[in-house]
């Protein structure tokens, strides 16, 4: 039996669910001290230092 194609609006939907998830993942609320805290190396991360020094500088 072969292997079949998924339509491409099964192939579209399977990738903006995927990409959603990954979203929402990186979106989350982390509480500080919690267990779940993001890595030192995420880039939402460095954004928010980068982000911080400028509003400082901007005062």
């Amino acid at each position: 039996m072969g292997v079949t194609r998924l339509k491409r609006k099964d192939r579209r939907n399977k990738t903006v669910s995927r990409v959603e998830v990954q979203f929402l993942k990186l979106g989350r609320n982390i509480e500080i001290g919690s267990r779940s805290q993001m890595s030192k190396k995420s880039q939402i991360v460095k954004n928010d230092e980068i982000l911080n020094q400028l509003a400082a500088q901007a005062k």
